[in-house]
Order: C-alpha cells, then structure tokens, then sequence
C-alpha cells in the first residue's frame, strides 16, 4: 500500500500481484488507520521472514555437513523454481524420483540401483488446466522459461515436445492424463512458442486422481524442496502393472519396475512408510 497524489487530492492505493492496484480511498482517519495497520503487519511478517531464511541457510548448512542430501540438485531445483512461480500445485512428481520422498519419511536410503536415472517425470493436473494456464499468463512466462531460470541450457528437445532437457542430458519430462470430459488435447503450457506440450501416458488417470503424498526433500548440495508425488500404495500397483502388464516394455526396465514396487512394499510392510 502506498499514497498517491493526483491533483489537490491524495488517495491509499493496493498494488497486488501483477502489478495490479486498486484505490482504496482518499487520505482520512479511516485509510490512515488502514495503512497503519498494513505497516506494522508488514513490518512484522518481513521480521519473521528474516528469521525464517536464516533458519533455511543455518539447516541447509547442517545438511551439507552431515551429508543428509540424496536427492539430484537439479530435482530440488526444479521443484523450488515451481515453486517459487506459484504452480507447484499443478504439478505431481511421478516415477522413480518418488523414491526419495518415501525414503526421506521412513528415514532409510534406497540402494542406489534403483535410483537410477536421468530424468524426472510431472505430471501436470490437466483437470485444473483453466486456473493453471490463467496463472501461468499472470506471470508472463512459460514452463520452459521457468526451467531455464534453474538453467539456462535447459530446451525443448528435438521431436519430443514434452521435455526439457539440458546440456547435461537430464531430462523435465511433462505427462498428463488422457483427455476425459472438457480436457484440452493437444494444449501447450503456455502461449509461448517454445514452451512444453503435455504427453499423454498409460494410465496416468489413476496417479492424477491418486491420493498426493508430500514430503521434504533434501539435495546432495543440502538445498530442501517439498516434493508431492503419489500414495505408496498407488506407486506400488502402477509399478507393479509397468512390470508384468505394460506393453512394449523394455526387460531392463520392467526388472526395475519390480524392484521398486517391491522396495516400497517392504517399507509399508515394516511399518517405516504409511499411506497419508
């Protein structure tokens, strides 16, 4: 909130996101008393914040000296920049990095093995696609340019309009589930050009409407994010299913499948890990 002089007059203005503003009214007790109040409860909020970010540095600290991270830097990165845009609600992290969440709540550390991998699937809530799309032209970006703010090799890779990939080879992958009711199909993630078109994959109507499963995790450069991926339980059936159902999977990856699926149960089975 700020005063604004126009003429002989001066009036309280509130500027919101977007640069938007709306007037309030002109200079009086009332508005006085107004700002007043906004003042003081910014003064304070910005005070908690301060100690808050120091808070995060101290723990990221403790983190790196204790070696807690295990999760790809880029993947915590990635989610942070969501994030921070304001859309980490349209976005659920399905596949083998949701092995980190589950790791993280029970408190043990997967073999590497079935870690693997040199990409991260989002699945994007394509139900919602109106607020999303009205947010994302808010903010006058697209998916892409949001990636490239992690890094800036990141881009559209060549014949597969769904990922984003960066100098490196680690790969954004964006899923949706198959068109159902007033669902657009084809859609982009944005009115930019460059931007991401969401691929439909098998059986992504079950882990879109999969109960969401949240936890913190930590980066092997001690940076904290908070992933939502799918129920465990979810995660096991579909795992399950690419393993022994899945058409046209590749062998190696159907193994894979297994052990996850097979990883996750055992941990519910020990009671380390629960449905939320």
């Amino acid at each position: 909130m700020y005063w604004k002089t126009q003429g002989p007059y001066e009036y309280l203005v509130k500027t919101y996101a977007g640069n938007r503003q709306k007037r309030i009214g002109p200079r009086s007790p009332e508005t006085e008393q107004i700002y007043a109040t906004f003042t003081s409860k910014k003064a304070e909020i910005e005070g908690r914040l301060t100690d808050l970010n120091a808070a995060v540095v101290e723990a990221e600290r403790l983190n790196r000296a204790l070696r807690v991270g295990r999760v790809p830097a880029i993947v915590v990165d990635v989610l942070r920049a969501i994030e921070k845009a304001g859309l980490a609600s349209y976005f659920t992290v399905v596949g083998t990095h949701a092995l980190y969440a589950y790791e993280a709540a029970a408190g043990v550390r997967i073999v590497q093995g079935a870690l693997a991998t040199q990409d991260v699937d989002m699945l994007w809530d394509a139900q919602r696609h109106v607020r999303f799309l009205t947010d994302i032209e808010r903010l006058d970006v697209s998916m892409l340019g949001i990636l490239q703010r992690v890094d800036k090799t990141f881009r559209r890779k060549d014949n597969q309009l769904e990922t984003a990939i960066n100098s490196k080879g680690f790969e954004v992958d964006f899923l949706r589930r198959p068109p159902q009711a007033n669902d657009p199909h084809p859609v982009r993630l944005s009115a930019h050009e460059e931007d991401l078109w969401p691929v439909q994959a098998r059986r992504a109507q079950i882990l879109a409407s999969a109960p969401k499963f949240e936890q913190v995790v930590v980066a092997v450069t001690g940076k904290m994010a908070m992933m939502s991926t799918i129920d465990p339980e979810v995660f096991i059936d579909f795992k399950t299913w690419m393993a022994k159902e899945a058409p046209d999977r590749d062998p190696r990856k159907r193994r894979r499948d297994q052990l996850q699926a097979d990883i996750v149960w055992t941990l519910m089975d020990e009671g380390l890990l629960m449905s939320r």
